[in-house]
């Protein structure tokens, strides 16, 4: 494998890099790209390792250079051992999942400062470099959202653009829950940054905007719990699997950018591989040329989505295997094609009671573009497509299970 250079053509020596969080989906891909791509090492941190399972089979070219070590942080003394053998610690450990903020507040807060904290403490107490990984929910609601609905403003992106280094952090009211999150993840970054100002911590903060791809969060049922509300990719996913309308929460009026998460992991392979760029920086992750409202979203999904709607069109569930090197899941019940594509749920009824949400998150990206040289290059089509693609590969068989069994018996 050639030596790797940096963004200054230096030689890149191996890192040991202490992941925490690595079984999960970004932990998972970016396994992947040290593993194939790279000659670092991996001491990688999680309670599940599912995902990333085909990597910690032994006897392949990278086995050596990663172990796995099941390790739930909130209470595990060989944690700041194993940062201590590290070179760069990456935090990924979090609860990120909408629907758990405003019910399961306390676990949300706990999870995202309270158990990060002993990880900064650590990799400040023995001068390890830290790259934390926070959210884009940081900035909470724009300042546009408080102009009126006629203001000509809301269309000035310096009213809705969000900086690192000047956006304000605007949150709900107490009681509106979901904030819990935004505010646990603002507040270990201003522990980070404290840290870094008054001992000397070296890090990186990431803040991520709507990560899409393979292995992204979970279908409710198949890989989750039943009862379970995963993020708006993988609940639109589920319905398309079910040949059930996608719903729309308050309408899907909501503004997002997605960016592919290969793109995204070659960022934080910039920010690992380019300390003296990264240091001391928060960074956008994002692509904002990938905007649209989740009602847009949604309804690219159904267009996108022709081999989800031909599921249904036969009285009996079947499985049908053609002959080639593919293998293609055909689910059918009988039920009539369906006439509209989306349904409007509220806010309420679908993530319970204190939800709340910001209007438009949209990335500046003027501080990565300039340190790390980084921009994203995939579409909002070809990134639905890619992961489509393997939501159906990977859970349209185990989808056909799931809804066989509710099926009355003759």
């Amino acid at each position: 494998m050639a030596a790797r250079l940096d963004l200054d053509g230096q030689v890149i020596e191996p890192l040991k890099i202490c992941m925490i969080g690595a079984g999960g989906f970004i932990g998972s891909h970016l396994c992947e790209k040290l593993m194939w791509e790279t000659q670092h090492s991996v001491l990688a941190i999680d309670v599940y390792s599912d995902k990333i399972q085909h990597l910690l089979e032994p006897g392949q070219s990278w086995s050596s250079r990663i172990e796995f070590h099941r390790i739930n942080i909130k209470h595990d003394s060989r944690l700041e051992g194993l940062i201590k053998l590290a070179d760069l610690t990456i935090n990924l450990a979090a609860i990120c999942t909408p629907a758990d903020y405003n019910t399961r507040p306390l676990d949300t807060i706990y999870s995202n400062f309270i158990d990060a904290l002993p990880v900064v403490r650590y990799c400040s107490d023995n001068n390890k470099r830290l790259i934390h990984f926070s959210t884009c929910e940081v900035y909470g609601k724009t300042i546009g959202s408080f102009l009126p609905e006629d203001s000509s403003l809301r269309k000035d992106p310096s009213y809705y653009v969000l900086k690192e280094d000047e956006s304000p952090c605007i949150f709900g009211p107490i009681e509106k829950q979901r904030w819990s999150y935004a505010c646990a993840k603002q507040l270990i970054e201003r522990v980070i940054y404290a840290e870094g100002a008054e001992n000397g911590l070296e890090f990186t903060i990431v803040r991520p905007f709507n990560w899409i791809g393979p292995r992204m969060d979970f279908i409710p049922g198949i890989d989750g719990p039943s009862e379970g509300v995963p993020r708006v990719l993988a609940c639109f996913s589920t319905n398309l699997l079910k040949s059930e309308p996608l719903k729309l929460v308050d309408g899907g009026q909501s503004q997002r950018t997605f960016v592919y998460i290969k793109d995204a992991i070659d960022a934080v392979m910039r920010m690992v591989e380019n300390p003296q760029r990264a240091n001391g920086y928060v960074f956008n992750v994002g692509n904002p040329d990938n905007e649209v409202t989740v009602r847009e979203l949604a309804l690219m999904m159904t267009e996108a989505s022709v081999v989800f709607k031909t599921f249904f069109q036969f009285p009996r569930l079947i499985f049908i295997l053609l002959i080639g090197a593919t293998q293609v899941y055909t689910k059918v019940s009988g039920r009539p094609q369906l006439d509209e594509p989306t349904i409007d749920v509220s806010s309420k009824e679908f993530y319970g009671e204190g939800y709340d949400d910001s209007d438009k998150r949209i990335p500046d990206m003027t501080i990565i573009k300039k340190q790390l040289e980084w921009e994203p290059k995939t579409s909002l089509f070809d990134l639905l497509e890619s992961t489509l693609t393997y939501q159906h590969k990977t859970y349209a068989r185990a989808m056909q299970q799931l809804l066989s069994k509710s099926l009355p018996t003759a």
